[in-house]
């Protein structure tokens, strides 16, 4: 299960999602925790990308409520850093830093649609390494760039 997959998004900008979209995913979106709940019995769903900061409902009370009503249904939080409160992750199945790009969530996405529940809660984990070491391998390609670019340049 991928593309054509049908992801409830739930995000205060839906529009930064457009990636998933272009890759084949049918998206329904949302701009708050309780317009998401409305829509989640509304027609079949894969899975939930939920952003973790909605303002008057947290994304961590919107995914408890979500799994009350579709435990096995896999959602993918998004948030603004990795500093949650205690609990913020319990009924989430990933993890996504806006700052690992879109791309990232894409990959996330997609390996929460392909892997079995059991397994998710152990691939968050190396989900978020891979994202550090992806983090790691981009700083030093910009650090080559850097210097290739440096030694391009005439000297005084």
């Amino acid at each position: 299960m991928a593309a054509n997959s049908t992801l409830l998004c739930i995000h205060r900008d839906p529009g930064q999602l457009a990636l998933l979209r272009e890759n084949g995913y049918e998206l329904i979106t949302a701009t708050s925790g309780s317009e998401g709940l409305q829509l989640l019995t509304s027609r079949p769903i894969d899975a939930i990308v939920l952003e973790y900061h909605l303002g008057l409902m947290d994304g961590a009370v919107v995914a408890a409520d979500i799994k009350k009503v579709k435990p096995q249904l896999p959602i993918v939080m998004l948030a603004d850093h990795l500093d949650l409160p205690d609990g913020a992750l319990k009924s989430v199945d990933a993890l996504v830093i806006k700052a690992d790009g879109v791309h990232f969530l894409w990959a996330t996405v997609h390996f929460v649609l392909n892997v079995k529940p059991t397994q998710r809660r152990d691939g968050t984990l190396k989900a978020q390494r891979a994202a550090q070491l992806l983090r790691m391998g981009r700083s030093r390609e910009e650090g080559k760039e850097q210097r290739a670019d440096s030694s391009h340049q005439p000297s005084d």
